[in-house]
């Protein structure tokens, strides 16, 4: 299934002609500032998503927040807003689907389809995401499980009762879907993709990694160490999707991490839960607890990925994932 996901290169070069004796010309000079052998260059592609990324969620983020002086005020009481999962679910899906206007007309200039990117919908919800879903519940349970044995975290009760609890489960499971979907989408969809073709997969998944940590490094409580553990979750990510050819394994497994700390009631990259089932307690040392920022920032979280690097490796042998032919940048 996943050979049949994996990316197809086009036969059309992007935005230009196959060079010819008599188009051999027209690329020399300023010409070739622009356009490679293979094409209009990754670093001009990569130039002309951002803006429309830019502009269409700046657009949305204005509007919704009823212009610049809005925009302001939400800003000077960001502090104190409640992240609940109805809030999380319209800022992420109507976010997600930007991302996806954005990335289908560079699809419509490049000749791609829309699955190139990373995103085959045929697959949505279908069995990779499953694994991934099931294997990041799975990786954040035996990390609580180890701090537990260690005498650094335990659970304290119910926070919710009855059918609270299950309609915390179902909003919190759309929300982070949605997370999953942006954030994979966002870090590992045409921007890696296209990337890649100008440096190689890894050096653009280590490029795509290093800015996912650093982006996170601004959340609420985060620390240093915290951010290098979400750069690494973003290695974690770009191998399942050079192994699988697509990213429903990331946002499965993106999906379900957030969700289990949200389940088990511990802070997410710093972010204090809202409405979560199960209430818990850490006790003893920062680099054990993960402090303020909550298990991503233990020493045993990077343990974590490096145990389901391993494991995923074992299985998922052969890479899948295909780019363009190198355009450079």
């Amino acid at each position: 299934m996943a050979s049949a996901n994996a990316l197809r290169t086009e036969t059309a070069p992007l935005l230009s002609s196959e060079p010819s004796q008599k188009g051999a010309h027209s690329t020399s000079g300023l010409g070739t500032i622009f356009v490679g052998s293979g094409g209009l260059r990754a670093g001009w592609r990569l130039l002309i998503f951002i803006t429309l990324v830019v502009a269409l969620l700046g657009s949305f983020v204005l509007i919704r927040a009823g212009g610049v002086q809005g925009l302001r005020e939400a800003r000077r009481h960001a502090a104190e807003l409640t992240i609940t999962p109805l809030l999380m679910s319209k800022g992420e899906g109507t976010a997600f689907l930007l991302l996806c206007v954005a990335a289908l007309i560079m699809g419509k200039i490049e000749h791609r389809k829309f699955s190139d990117y990373g995103l085959p919908l045929r697959h949505a919800l279908g069995k990779d995401c499953w694994i991934g879903a099931g294997s990041g519940f799975l990786a954040l349970s035996s990390t609580l499980l180890t701090m537990f044995l260690l005498h650094g975290f335990r659970v304290t009760g119910l926070a919710l009762h009855g059918t609270a609890i299950l309609s915390s489960m179902l909003a919190w499971g759309i929300a982070f879907l949605l997370v999953g979907l942006f954030e994979e989408f966002l870090n590992r969809g045409y921007i890696q993709y296209t990337l890649a073709s100008g440096i190689g997969f890894w050096p653009a998944a280590l490029v795509m990694s290093f800015l996912f940590g650093f982006g996170h490094y601004f959340n609420p409580n985060e620390t240093a160490v915290g951010a290098v553990s979400a750069g690494m979750f973003g290695l974690l990510f770009c191998l399942f999707l050079r192994r699988t050819g697509n990213l429903w394994i990331a946002v499965g497994f993106h999906a379900a991490w957030d969700w289990g700390q949200s389940f088990y009631g511990v802070r997410d990259s710093g972010i204090v839960p809202y409405h979560n089932v199960l209430s818990s307690a850490f006790s003893g040392p920062r680099w054990l607890t993960g402090g303020t920022v909550g298990p991503e920032a233990s020493i045993l979280c990077p343990i974590a990925l490096l145990v389901v690097a391993l494991i995923f490796t074992r299985y998922y042998r052969e890479n899948r994932y295909e780019t363009s032919s190198a355009t450079t940048i």
